[in-house]
């Protein structure tokens, strides 16, 4: 997920939830010339991605206590290799056995270590692999975590988008990514790209908002465009309402021609409007929208809310060099209720915020700064009624399962009982 390694010390991203084993490996590992970042958690180790992209991942298989399965490692396991093909992953695996690292080496990881591990043997591994490097298919380094997140969330609505996207791009199809301001589109559109048989290749991107006809066509079709540079690669034409009706022709027997390059295409418009009051050409939408994904709002995917916020305090927690604070459950709720005009994107900058200014122990609801037109309805909100609407918020999104609702919640099952009892759920 990093490429650097002649310029720097490898930088290894070590996830295991025993804090004795890690303190352990980074003091192995510091000896011999590598620097190491730790996660106690998936979710914890996507945050240090996203903050300092590593060269190499150890990943433990198994998080929860008592647990042998490996099934919380290779779920981490198969994210990593969906958002980027050609990671570096050494697994980590104790009670779960040889069979299991086998297994896990087969859903793309490079190599495995037995815990307890000999210190030869761990440093000899990680050598080896880092040596290795990534495959050929998949020597551009990928695009920076820091710059966006992978698609991180667990609910219905981003797991239809996930499976799109594991369906679609493995094929040459065009895409077509619809969704509100700040939903992720052009992050959907990179991963389709990054899960390509065309991941080595380019990704360009164009932006059409406010493009003259002749300006364009230059950044289309010129001797040095768009379609010139993204050879052997991918196009992502950011809203494709904008394309001016002239050159929509071009386009679609470029499209066509399929010419060497794979075309997505974003809007912000649904797509029954996208051909209205002379938009989009109606056989161009049709070349365009061989699959369709839309991009779910947040108040879509509510019960995504904590985790995302969770993941963007760690995030920018480590950018700037402060200490991680948790979230108040009256500040989740609020969270998990607000409407977020701005989408992702608002609530990303608004933990960015919450990090720079909050001074207490814990991020509470007093501290986030809420966008202007919410604030008042939002942090007045009786704290109660925040609790309700963030329980109630999580039963729905896992239908009244009470042992997911009070997963997600960071709950025991006992404990989301009582708050159901106390709010008549």
């Amino acid at each position: 997920m990093h490429d650097g390694l002649s310029r720097q010390k490898p930088h290894i991203l070590f996830v295991d939830d025993d804090a004795d084993v890690q303190k352990a490996a980074k003091l192995l590992l510091e000896r011999n010339d590598m620097r190491v970042s730790g996660a106690a958690s998936p979710a914890q180790a996507w945050s240090v991605l996203a903050a300092d992209p590593a060269d190499l991942i150890l990943l433990d298989l198994n998080f929860a206590r008592g647990a042998t399965s490996g099934t919380e490692g290779f779920k981490c396991l198969g994210e990593i290799m969906a958002h980027d093909p050609g990671a570096l992953v050494v697994v980590v695996t104790g009670h779960s056995g040889v069979a299991i690292a086998v297994e896990a080496m087969r859903a793309g990881a490079r190599d495995f270590v037995m815990k307890p591990w000999r210190n030869d043997r761990l440093v000899e591994t990680l050598t080896r692999t880092l040596a290795a490097g990534r495959p050929q298919r998949s020597a551009k380094p990928p695009t920076d975590l820091g710059a966006d997140s992978p698609l991180l969330g667990e609910s219905p609505a981003l797991q239809r988008v996930r499976d799109l996207i594991r369906r679609a791009a493995p094929t040459d199809a065009s895409v077509l990514i619809h969704g509100e301001a700040g939903t992720g589109k052009s992050l959907i559109a990179r991963t389709l790209h990054r899960q390509s048989p065309r991941s080595a290749g380019p990704l360009i991107m164009v932006d059409l908002t406010g493009l003259s006809t002749e300006a364009a066509d230059a950044a289309l079709f010129g001797q040095a465009g768009s379609f010139v540079q993204a050879l052997g690669g991918t196009l992502v034409l950011e809203e494709i309402s904008a394309l001016p009706r002239q050159l929509q022709g071009r386009l679609l027997a470029a499209v066509k021609s399929q010419a060497g390059v794979r075309v997505l295409a974003t809007t912000r418009r649904r797509i029954e409007a996208l051909s209205a009051r002379g938009g989009v050409d109606g056989d161009l939408l049709y070349q365009l929208n061989t699959v369709e994904i839309a991009a779910p709002s947040l108040a879509a995917r509510a019960s995504d809310a904590r985790l995302l916020a969770e993941h963007f305090l760690r995030v920018f927690a480590l950018r700037h060099g402060r200490a991680a604070k948790p979230l108040t459950d009256a500040a989740a709720a609020a969270i998990a209720v607000h409407p977020w005009p701005g989408d992702v994107r608002s609530l990303r900058q608004t933990m960015e915020r919450c990090v720079i200014f909050t001074e207490g122990e814990r991020h509470d609801i007093g501290d986030i700064p809420f966008p202007e037109a919410q604030t008042t309805s939002v942090t007045g909100m009786n704290l109660v009624q925040s609790e309700r609407a963030m329980v109630s918020a999580a039963l729905k999104n896992n239908s009244f399962n009470v042992s997911q609702a009070a997963k997600q919640l960071g709950l025991t099952r006992a404990a989301l009982y009582r708050r159901m009892a106390k709010h008549g759920l």
